[in-house]
């Protein structure tokens, strides 16, 4: 590399010449410096500018003679760029973006202070970053991660690692050996329903915009982002049927999605009388609002916007239900626990997991019975009192046959 002192309205420039791949590449930086009394000034920082570019020269011809001297950071990066990269298996968008954000938050700042290379990572540093996340994890302060964050941390480095490790640059993926805490067991909270019926009666009074949406939440069990995604023309009034074939979501910004979370969760319901009378009077709304606003109104298919036509937000959905149950004097349940109402008031109507697990659209029953197992106990006492009065009825007839035969 190459440099030289240059002047341009009356001030120094470092001119330098890079060569990299047999390219010549020339880069002017001004110093600020007017050119009267400072020409050892300049020629100081040249020097230093050259020393600089020459270091950086030297990694990069480093770390292409060997990519397993680059930083770690890098190393994620340009995985994560292959990974995207990648049309034959394309990374979902709400994952794409979960990704980023736990790069972005949780793994970059880590690796850049500790300045750890890919030839580097060794079960040990990386024991080590799991387990300052599961005990300081958190950005506030107030503790650690939970273990399915853990996880898709994890699921970022191993997969970074085991690229690297096919590419034949490490010998090894040290991270499928780390010990992770165990997943914490959620319990669902829900409303009985008395409390979903008192929660309707006070949204359809005070004539709130979301009651639509939570009454059909409610009894249909749906995701947010399957209520967000239901357009009208999954609306059949003929056949009286609702299909749930797309999603809203939002991790850093909206998606919409032609697809459900799962081929079972595309599921059709049946259309109840008072849901058919609300949809109607719902679409015939919004004819009149479309008129009213004419040109600014935001014309779509979603069944659930706001009087100019705006799709309702994730974000606000959330906010919104939260501030409503304060207002109302109502326990905090989160909105996606009307899903898990719907679920539990099923349960104790004697309704079984598998109906459940269809109603909900989960993939797997496995699924409906670790989240709402425990609630099945009501028909578990069901089974054992028939059990028993079966065992008695039993006994009973024991007897009368002995007093017969003596």
């Amino acid at each position: 590399m190459t440099g030289s002192l240059q002047i341009k309205n009356n001030k120094y420039y470092l001119l330098l010449n890079t060569h990299r791949n047999g390219k010549r590449k020339v880069k002017w930086i001004n110093t600020n410096l007017p050119v009267k009394g400072n020409k050892t000034k300049a020629q100081k920082l040249l020097r230093e500018a050259l020393k600089q570019y020459e270091e950086e020269q030297q990694r990069w011809q480093e770390m292409e003679d060997s990519p397993a001297l680059m930083p770690f950071t890098d190393a994620i990066k340009q995985w994560y760029a292959y990974k995207t990269a990648d049309i034959e298996c394309p990374i979902d968008p709400i994952t794409q973006q979960g990704y980023e954000i736990m790069m972005r938050v949780q793994i970059f700042p880590y690796f850049t202070e500790k300045g750890y290379r890919l030839c580097d990572i060794n079960k040990q540093n990386l024991q080590a970053f799991i387990n300052e996340k599961a005990t300081r994890g958190k950005l506030d302060g107030s503790g650690g991660l939970s273990g399915v964050t853990l996880r898709k941390i994890k699921s970022i480095i191993n997969m970074t690692l085991t690229y690297y490790e096919a590419e034949g640059i490490i010998d090894k993926n040290p991270c499928r050996f780390l010990r992770l805490p165990p997943k914490e067991r959620h319990e669902a909270n829900f409303f009985t329903m008395a409390q979903i019926e008192e929660l309707l009666s006070k949204t359809k009074e005070n004539n709130e915009p979301l009651y639509p949406m939570i009454r059909m939440t409610a009894l249909y069990g749906l995701r947010r982002s399957e209520a967000l995604g239901l357009c009208w023309d999954c609306v059949n009034f003929e056949n009286e049927t609702i299909l749930i074939r797309r999603t809203v979501t939002k991790v850093s910004k909206v998606v919409a999605k032609d697809k459900t979370k799962n081929e079972t969760s595309r599921r059709s319901f049946p259309m109840t009388a008072e849901i058919k009378e609300l949809l109607l009077s719902m679409k015939e709304q919004q004819k009149k609002d479309k008129k009213f606003y004419g040109n600014t109104y935001c014309d779509n298919d979603y069944v659930f916007r706001w009087e100019d036509g705006k799709p309702f937000a994730p974000d606000y959905i959330t906010r919104k239900f939260r501030k409503l149950l304060k207002e109302y004097g109502m326990p905090h349940i989160r909105f996606h626990d009307l899903r898990h109402s719907s679920a539990s008031n099923l349960l104790n109507m004697g309704f079984t997991l598998k109906d459940v697990q269809e109603w909900l659209g989960h993939s797997d029953i496995k699924t409906t019975a670790n989240i709402y197992g425990h609630l099945d106990a009501k028909r578990k006492i069901s089974m054992a009192n028939a059990l028993s009065m079966s065992a008695a009825e039993r006994d009973a007839g024991t007897s009368h046959l002995i007093g017969l035969v003596s």
